[in-house]
């Protein structure tokens, strides 16, 4: 398979490069973000798009945070107390939060904020399953009354990856089922919505009542968040080369997903930094629906891990140079203890499209049209798309490749519908390592219907595996159960992953103290 450029040819790229320049800020106290996709959806709640992630870490704040090793560290709360045989924590909100609306945040607020994270989010089910009761004690107390000890309480609260459990005014939740339009949160910045320009612009301000953790080490999530930058603007830019040409220019500050094409050239330029601040890296999912034929049926599903040729997506997505992606990935990221080789047989042997052809008579799929939903101004579903259809041409599939725009691919992957009433039967994503962590954040991996991520898949061994694994007395056995959940993952196949790359970001080299993780907005200065 081979990569399709955004670059074309190289004069369209340097027709590009000399293209009217964007009007750049000269303020000190200003940053110019160019983000990965526009932001379509305000609710850190309600979907796994990294715009929507970006927004809750710039507006909301969460209970604890995560450094760089993934370690919990209290950040709205000034601390807590465990009682009851580990199954009470008390745990009291620290002076001085307060919303962009003026109100204080209460108790009441982050109960439910919580209850409606926890309905949604797969490791705050786990939390809600263990939890009797959560409560408001005072205006400054949440209790949680346990079942049973749940040691990863914090670990839950301070998840900084997909779902973010941030604290919202209860009076913007009061229905949980209800994605929230409104942005009120009281983290460092505050959402400007008279300055939005949908497909264009996002704009946030320094909170000046915001009053950043007293103590701690700032890394990724936690520690104080100072909001040393007075204006955040992100700027979508749809044309790659436009956007490293901004970031060479000093027209933009930060260019967030460098296309890989055009790393040579940004490395050139004497005051751009080409960096990666994501050690984790992005995994790619190829996601099955399993509501409708014919990825209903899982004979059929098995039969496609025939046909995944991993090397395809990591040269579609970054090139030849094997160094930027990695194949041969399981279940979880690479980087993480939970990572392992069982099954992955299934991946790496010798690729054969008759037998995946005949695999797939066998298992009763007859010609029906696969609908493979793509997002031609997305990247990484863009890229997966072309490689992911071809594949499933090459194993006799009947495919419909629909591209769309990525707010309508945001919509049109949440229907559980047919097809063709407006549903899907497969599409793809990506999401960062950190997600595919251990089961705790893996959402791919959930086998509760329609409970689960979209594609709603149902395994009660998925399930049963996974509570296993929260259950566990040691790091060893966890590590057991993941290579069993693995193996059961080449039975069920949720989805097919199809493998790692590198993210690779660019920035002035004005811009001092970038933190690790994603992008993060807090703590940042610009000389």
């Amino acid at each position: 398979m081979k990569r399709r450029s955004l670059l074309k040819r190289t004069a369209s790229g340097l027709a590009a490069l000399a293209a009217p320049r964007i009007a750049a800020s000269q303020e000190a106290s200003s940053l110019k973000f160019k983000p990965n996709a526009d932001l379509t959806i305000l609710d850190p709640v309600w979907t796994t798009a990294y715009s929507s992630r970006y927004l809750g870490l710039l507006s909301y704040d969460m209970l604890y945070g995560m450094d760089d090793g993934l370690n919990p560290h209290p950040q709205m709360v000034a601390g807590h107390v465990i009682e009851n045989d580990n199954k009470l924590w008390r745990l009291a909100l620290r002076d001085g939060l307060r919303f962009h609306d003026g109100e204080p945040v209460l108790s009441r607020d982050v109960v439910a904020s919580i209850k409606r994270w926890g309905s949604r989010d797969a490791f705050g089910q786990v939390l809600m399953a263990a939890t009797d009761e959560i409560s408001a004690a005072s205006d400054k107390e949440v209790v949680f009354r346990l079942k049973y000890p749940f040691p990863l309480l914090p670990n839950a609260l301070a998840k900084s990856s997909s779902y973010v459990p941030v604290i919202m005014p209860e009076r913007l939740i009061s229905d949980p089922s209800k994605m929230v339009t409104e942005v009120v949160g009281s983290g460092p910045y505050r959402y400007i919505a008279a300055e939005r320009v949908s497909g264009a612009r996002s704009v946030w301000e320094k909170f000046d009542g915001y009053v950043p953790r007293p103590d701690g080490t700032p890394q990724f999530t936690s520690g104080p968040k100072v909001p040393r930058i007075t204006r955040i603007e992100w700027t979508v830019i749809p044309d790659a080369p436009t956007a490293a040409a901004a970031v060479i220019n000093g027209e933009i500050d930060w260019y967030e997903d460098v296309l890989y094409d055009l790393i040579p050239m940004l490395k050139k330029a004497p005051q751009v930094r080409v960096t990666s601040y994501n050690p984790a890296g992005t995994m790619g999912i190829v996601r099955f629906n399993h509501l409708h034929p014919p990825f209903n049926n899982a004979a059929i599903r098995r039969a496609m891990l025939g046909a995944l040729i991993q090397s395809d997506f990591g040269i579609a997505m970054a090139g030849n140079d094997h160094t930027l992606w990695d194949d041969d990935v399981g279940v979880f990221c690479p980087s993480s203890p939970m990572a392992s080789d069982a099954g992955l047989g299934v991946l790496t042997c010798p690729r054969d499209y008759d037998k995946v052809k005949r695999d797939l008579a066998a298992a009763g799929y007859n010609g029906d049209t696969v609908v493979y939903l793509s997002a031609a101004d997305s990247y990484p579903i863009a890229q997966q798309a072309s490689v992911g259809a071809d594949m499933m041409r090459k194993a006799g599939m009947n495919v419909d490749l629909v591209t769309v725009d990525f707010g309508t691919w945001l919509k049109r992957r949440a229907n559980p519908a047919p097809p063709d009433k407006g549903g899907w039967n497969v599409t793809d994503t990506a999401l960062p390592g950190l997600d595919l962590w251990d089961p705790a954040s893996h959402l791919a991996l959930r086998g509760n219907g329609m409970a689960a991520w979209p594609g709603w898949p149902t395994s009660e061994a998925l399930e049963g595996l996974r509570t296993q694994w929260f259950a566990a007395p040691d790091e060893a056995r966890r590590k057991a159960i993941c290579r069993d959940i693995q193996l059961q993952a080449w039975h069920d196949v949720p989805y097919l992953p199809s493998g790692r790359w590198r993210d690779i970001t660019a920035y002035r080299t004005n811009l001092q103290d970038v933190l690790n993780g994603m992008p993060l907005f807090y703590n940042l200065s610009k000389a």
